[in-house]
Parts: structure tokens; C-alpha cells; sequence
């Protein structure tokens, strides 16, 4: 299968896009985003750990940056991970690198949609502190094979100056029919944990990580909006705005680890560097409201 390519009215932008994950969540997205502002765009073909296929589609394309969405995140949740290792690392740590070092030798700036799902509370980090990990810290979570491999790749790619890492946490969007979309997944649980943590509004977001490749921004950045929400207070608004029949139960950490495999993450992260080069960068709770609940309101005026 070929290049697919999309795109050409802002060929005098100079801009190309390459992006890899056609078919994931992100990737998706990005092609529309890349759409709606005439940007052109191709989907990489080549697989993320087959070095001679990811050169063959720079060649093809010619990009100006490359977008990785690609990687394995486990179906139906991060548990697949647990049982297919060998799978995960070739995706989510052979794969990223190779695509990382092949940009490099392009000189090309590679953005990496990257977890920020490898810290969680500590001592120095508290619950309800407020206090959030920074593009610095030392992940400290690995509950979980999946993080334990983005933690190893977030690393290793520090050394690679053309990359541009994006933690993102628990990603939301406006459509709430996808089953990815976190407010989406807690909806449909039988019981639900109640903690607060950092957060990712695609529809806010995503349109900022074209604009960092456009400024050629590259390093580690906290890629949630600033702030934290709990899930009970993002089932309430849900509530509010979309169901006012909606009811839910919580249980307990220890309740939730009698059903999944692998722990969770839960943490806070530190969002000043994104809010420094983007000001105008909306908190979480009302970015939520903006961009989520308000376009899906169902029930009368909030």
C-alpha cells in the first residue's frame, strides 16, 4: 500500500505533513485538522519498526515535519499490554526510535504523541496539592507494561534534538459515540474510582501540536490543559449538560485492582511551559465545557 496523500492549497506555506496512525484516534484527527486549515498531508504506509519502509515514505512525501500517532496502547485497555510485551516494545520503544532516528538523519523535527501516564502521586507530589510533575522529573510510575515501555522511550528519545515529546493524559474530544474518548469509557463503567488527575482536550489541544511543529518547538512538554478533574466532577457536568438521568457508582483503588490486570496512573502534571508559549490555553474544566459538553448539550440551558 502506497502513500496516502491529501492536500494542496497551502502549498505556498511551504508546509507537508507526514503522519503515522491512519487508522488510530489521533491520526484521524490530525488529517482533519491538517483539512480544515489547507494543510498538506500524507499518511505514512511503512511500519514504525521497518526502517527502510519509514524512509521510503519520506522520500515519497517529502514532509516538512512528521507526526507519530502510532503505537500500541492495548484493546480493549492497557491489560492487553501485559500479555503481549514482546508486541508493545516493538511498537511503542523500536518503533518510536526508529522513527526518530530516521528523521534525525533528515533533519527533520519528529512530533511524538507521547503518555504522560508514567508518574503518580508521591510524597513530594500529593493528592489535591497541586503540585505537578515537570517536563524534568523522573517518571515514577511502572504499575503497568505499557508505561513502563513510554517511560524507556521518553529517555532514550532526550537524546534526539529533533523530537518533540507530547505527554498526553487521558485524552478527551467532542465525540462522545468514540470509544477511546475518556468520558466516553467512564460513562459505560459499572463503578467508577474518584481521583483527580491531568487531562488532554483533543479539540483544544491537538490544533496547538500543529502549531508547535509550525514553530519548530521540540523537547518534552506536558500536554494536558492545566488543572485537574476528577471523574466524579466530569460525570456530574455530564450530568448537567448531556443526561440529567445519569447515575453512577464509585469504589475504592483497592476495590478497582480485584477487575483490571495492571495498576493505573494517576497524577498531576505541571502545565507552565505549555501555558507560557500558549497564554491562551483554557483550564481544564472549561475547556471541557467549551469544547465537549457545550456542543453535545442536550438538556436546557446550564
Amino acid at each position: 500500500m502506497g502513500l496516502m496523500t491529501t492536500g494542496s492549497t497551502a502549498e505556498a506555506s511551504g508546509l507537508k505533513f507526514l503522519i503515522y496512525g491512519r487508522t488510530g484516534w489521533i491520526g484521524g484527527l490530525l488529517g482533519r485538522l491538517c483539512e480544515a486549515q489547507g494543510i498538506p498531508y500524507a499518511y505514512g504506509a511503512g511500519r514504525l519498526e521497518n526502517r527502510s519502509q519509514l524512509e521510503a515514505d519520506i522520500v515519497a512525501a517529502a514532509p516538512t515535519h512528521v507526526f507519530n500517532a502510532a503505537g500500541v496502547t492495548g484493546r480493549p485497555n492497557v491489560d492487553w499490554c501485559e500479555t503481549h510485551q514482546v508486541e508493545t516494545i516493538r511498537a511503542n520503544v523500536v518503533g518510536t526510535l526508529t522513527l526518530a532516528d530516521v528523521c534525525r538523519e533528515r533533519e527533520l523535527v519528529l512530533i511524538n504523541y507521547a503518555t504522560g501516564c508514567i508518574f503518580e502521586y508521591d510524597d513530594s507530589h500529593p493528592l489535591g496539592s497541586g503540585i505537578g510533575f515537570k517536563e524534568e522529573d523522573t517518571p515514577n510510575f511502572t504499575g503497568s507494561f505499557y508505561s513502563k515501555t513510554k517511560a524507556m522511550v521518553e529517555e532514550l528519545l532526550k537524546n534526539y534534538e529533533n523530537v518533540c515529546t507530547l505527554r498526553v493524559r487521558m485524552p478527551i474530544s467532542s465525540d462522545l459515540s468514540n470509544l477511546r474518548n475518556f468520558i466516553t469509557k467512564i460513562t459505560r463503567y459499572e463503578k467508577v474510582v474518584d481521583i483527580p488527575n491531568s487531562m488532554t482536550i483533543l479539540d483544544e489541544l491537538l490544533p496547538i501540536s500543529i502549531e508547535m511543529a509550525k514553530r519548530n518547538l521540540t523537547g518534552i512538554w506536558n500536554f494536558t490543559n492545566p488543572g485537574v478533574v476528577s471523574h466524579n466532577e466530569i460525570l456530574e457536568i455530564y450530568r448537567d449538560y448531556i443526561d440529567p438521568n445519569f447515575t453512577w457508582k464509585n469504589f475504592s483503588l483497592e476495590e478497582q485492582a480485584k477487575v483490571i490486570v495492571a495498576p493505573r496512573s494517576n497524577n498531576e502534571l505541571d502545565t507552565t511551559k505549555l501555558k507560557n508559549e500558549f497564554p491562551e490555553l483554557l483550564s481544564i474544566k472549561e475547556s471541557l465545557i467549551k469544547f465537549v459538553f457545550k456542543p453535545n448539550q442536550k438538556t436546557p440551558a446550564v
